[in-house]
């Protein structure tokens, strides 16, 4: 099966991206290179196509009761017009999938599904719908989806439209927002840690839009930016990436995404009981983040030691553009996860010492 192209291929093989297959899409890892994409989102604004996300739209008298069944976090807290994180459990406790849910109305959601997860999602969903009176509906192949992410982002997108973006809170939306002449729903989201908005467009307008931003913010240093950064910048922010920190294996309490998880919510979501359990007899293993004191770079997958005896593995890590350190995240014994202690990193066969610290490293 070929790998699916987004409505800006064409647009990233003209500005020279390294195209890859990405969860079944042909993306660009990156243009210039990693380092310098991850700075111009540090410091002035990057573009990511992130059209490969799914959409998963729920509506119905009864769409509130299903994502509150459905879901870990407290759908009910959100008013029209915001956006929560939160995930979607099996039954023991693991993670389907991670994702934000955009509220239209009480009787009306958008979910932004992680890419790879897309069919498995709508599948999950579909299989679980009981008697709620709800339509689900699949909107991926619909929406193209443009992120302008840095310090620079509001400066840059202003410029293209009238909508006063500076009134837009975070995790906040609007759906009538006039962009370069093209109607898009605007949301003040993104997964870099910097301040940014979210495009949601039309497909057939995608190209027109993109090559709009790139040209109002090439005065403030905008990039085109790949997905190499996108996951370098994530990861200084301390956001998790499904498949890495949380997984069909590693539930979200393990993940440390416990604020996600509301365990006292009056609804019976599917794992809460698991969840309720694994937390009150408590975590054997947990994410934790480190820093290496020796030479390399702790790779994802990585055996992690203490005392020569295994007790978990990296989940992910790099040497951090922003920071300069070699860091790391790893889901380890709970025991050896306190601020300072010292763990070894098996890089190539011989340990490497490193210390435990927080894991929000901006």
């Amino acid at each position: 099966m070929t790998a699916k192209k987004t409505p800006l291929y064409d647009e990233h093989v003209k500005l020279g991206g390294k195209i890859v297959d990405y969860a079944g899409w042909y993306l660009p890892v990156e243009y210039e290179g990693l380092i310098p994409e991850h700075e111009a989102v540090r410091n002035a604004a990057g573009l990511f196509d992130v059209s490969h996300m799914g959409g998963i739209v729920v509506k119905g008298k009864d769409a509130l009761a299903y994502l509150q069944y459905l879901l870990t976090n407290d759908i009910s807290s959100i008013g029209a017009n915001q956006v929560i994180y939160t995930m979607m459990c099996y039954p023991d406790g693991g993670v389907v999938d991670d994702f934000l849910v955009y509220k239209y109305d009480d009787e009306e959601y958008l979910l932004v599904v992680n890419a790879a997860n897309t069919d498995k999602d709508f599948k999950w969903m579909i299989d679980h719908k009981k008697d709620f009176n709800i339509i689900i509906e699949n909107k991926s192949d619909q929406i193209a989806i443009i992120a302008i992410q840095g310090p620079k982002s509001e400066e840059i997108l202003q410029k293209l439209t009238d909508t006063d973006l500076s009134k837009m809170k975070p995790f906040h939306f609007d759906r009538e927002v006039v962009v370069s002449g093209i109607e898009c729903m605007v949301s003040r989201t993104g997964y870099t840690g910097e301040n940014g908005y979210e495009l949601y467009l039309s497909s057939d307008d995608a190209v027109e839009v993109w090559n709009a931003l790139l040209e109002a913010g090439k005065d403030e240093g905008i990039k085109p930016t790949g997905l190499g950064c996108r996951d370098t910048l994530r990861f200084e922010a301390g956001m998790p990436l499904y498949g890495n920190e949380i997984s069909k294996d590693i539930t979200p309490l393990e993940g440390g995404l416990k604020f996600f998880v509301k365990l006292d919510k009056e609804e019976d979501y599917i794992g809460k009981e698991a969840l309720n359990k694994q937390w009150n007899e408590g975590l054997k293993r947990k994410v934790a983040a480190f820093e290496l004191k020796g030479r390399g770079i702790p790779r994802a997958g990585y055996e992690v030691q203490k005392d020569g005896e295994k007790i978990g593995h990296v989940t992910t890590g790099y040497m951090s553009p922003t920071l300069k350190k070699s860091l790391g995240v790893a889901l380890i014994k709970t025991e050896e996860t306190e601020l300072g202690n010292e763990i070894d990193i098996m890089i190539r066969n011989r340990p490497v010492k490193a210390v435990i610290i927080k894991r929000k490293f901006l």
